[in-house]
């Protein structure tokens, strides 16, 4: 037998025909379309919206867990400002320790413990009071000043940037008012005064 040689004849190649071809490709598309039916059966026929992990201004009670649960350090819960809200004190319980004696912006006068919550003086009686984002921590204890005794313009939430989006959230699994909770990603901050659509 010569080198390059064969044991026996080959077999013919069956070729698929025209109408065979668009048979098995048309049975492949209806199998997938099945699977995307079922799917969206699955999904009550919408798509599943994209979620993120936020907080309800006016479920949280300020306890402190923001600052020491999430998985971020520092968390990644911070302080924001409502600003139409503010009413640019001079005494800003938010701001300032409940005891100041004098209202500078000395450190020992501060409430925040890292100096976040700054202070800018307008004109008249009135200052403007901003967050630091880096040095916040979340602790709440702006927040907690500002919503008893002030008119809560100062609030925390998660920051979207800065959040990782747990499958299970350590803060909202601590939180004592149950003020965490999944709202869609096309609103993802719930603003003071305005209410969020539940996120089914």
């Amino acid at each position: 037998m010569s080198e390059g040689a064969t044991s026996g004849p080959a077999a013919p190649e069956t070729p698929i025909g025209r109408r065979r071809f668009l048979r098995r490709g048309a049975a492949g598309l209806a199998a997938l379309a099945a699977g995307g039916l079922c799917a969206a059966a699955r999904r009550g026929g919408q798509r599943e919206p994209a979620l993120v992990w936020q907080i309800d201004p006016d479920k949280c009670v300020q306890c402190g867990q923001c600052a020491t649960h999430c998985v971020l350090n520092p968390s990644a819960v911070k302080c924001v400002h409502a600003f139409p809200v503010c009413g640019y004190c001079k005494r800003c319980f938010g701001y300032f320790q409940p005891d100041a004696e004098r209202l500078t912006s000395a450190a020992e006068n501060q409430l925040c413990p890292t100096g976040a919550l700054r202070r800018r003086h307008v004109e008249g009686f009135y200052y403007e009071y901003t967050i630091d984002e880096d040095l916040c921590v979340g602790c709440g204890k702006c927040v907690k000043g500002c919503t008893m005794y002030g008119n809560g313009s100062l609030y925390l939430q998660i920051m979207g940037h800065r959040c990782v989006n747990c499958n299970e959230c350590a803060i909202a699994r601590s939180c004592p008012a149950d003020a965490i909770q999944r709202v869609r990603v096309a609103r993802p901050y719930l603003l003071k005064g305005r209410p969020e659509a539940p996120s089914t």
